[in-house]
């Protein structure tokens, strides 16, 4: 005679599930960690091409870790708390360090006064990744899903390391280039720390059918990325960042018509 796990007679035993399998969304996990962590090294040596391609690097693979733990139902605290530690490196301190080290070095030749204001920049970026990340952790639980609350850390850290390396691949140096980084660096951050909504695409299911047009804009997406890595990621990621205060706005102006709509259909009765 069998029992369940339970101790139910009659029940085929249920076989343990296998705990080998949480090794693969943390192999994810420590692949942000690892590209994070390259990017400050390549960004200290210089090379500013290699730093941004790690952050994305990074950005995809914090892209697939908690789906994966998610579709093998392998989601662990450990995990979170993982990667929210990941994520700190990969989309707080590289493109903060990648931003410094390319503009601070070279603004600082314009004065003093100006490389202390680089420098409080960039710190007040990763200081907003740090703040956004643990907003998300505090509220994970009883955040609506369909949005996210603030620009995603890695959304903001794509915005800055790209802007970073367009202008280092365009070549782009003096005193405008070095403060339109600084600036792109604190709205970027003052976007992390915002209340404005942004999608977050969680509720997107691969099960549902789609537009056929959808699936000719996925390619075509792809095709433009590879024509110029930095330039069409820097207005993708840029275009996000837009859309959250512009759909603020929008739910605010349509609680207006709704607001004037209502007091319209008071005023008849």
């Amino acid at each position: 005679m069998t029992t369940d796990s339970t101790g139910t007679p009659g029940a085929p035993a249920k076989r343990p599930r296998n705990r080998g399998i949480y090794l693969l969304p943390n192999l994810f996990t420590t692949a942000v960690l690892f590209s994070g962590f390259y990017a400050i090294v390549a960004a200290t040596d210089g090379n500013f091409d290699r730093a941004g391609i790690a952050i994305f690097v990074a950005l995809v693979c914090d892209g697939l870790d908690g789906r994966i733990a998610r579709w093998t139902n392998t989601q662990s605290e450990f995990g979170k708390e993982f990667d929210s530690l990941s994520d700190m490196v990969a989309f707080g301190v590289a493109p903060g360090v990648a931003a410094y080290q390319w503009g601070v070095v070279r603004i600082a030749e314009y004065g003093a006064v100006w490389g202390r204001i680089g420098w409080l920049a960039t710190f007040f970026y990763t200081a907003c990744a740090a703040f956004r990340l643990a907003r998300f952790n505090a509220r994970s639980a009883t955040a609506d899903k369909r949005y996210f609350e603030g620009l995603p850390s890695p959304s903001g850290a794509a915005l800055l390391a790209g802007f970073v390396w367009m202008l280092n691949d365009l070549q782009r140096e003096g005193l405008r280039a070095l403060v339109l980084a600084f600036v792109v660096a604190t709205v970027a951050g003052s976007l992390m720390i915002s209340r404005f909504p942004y999608l977050s695409g969680k509720d997107f299911n691969l099960n549902k059918r789609v537009p056929f047009a959808l699936l000719v804009l996925i390619p075509l997406a792809f095709i433009l990325v590879g024509s110029s890595p930095p330039e069409m990621l820097f207005g993708l990621f840029g275009l996000y960042a837009l859309s959250g205060p512009l759909l603020w706005a929008w739910h605010r102006l349509a609680r207006g018509r709704r607001g004037a709509a209502q007091a319209g259909a008071g005023k008849k009765k």
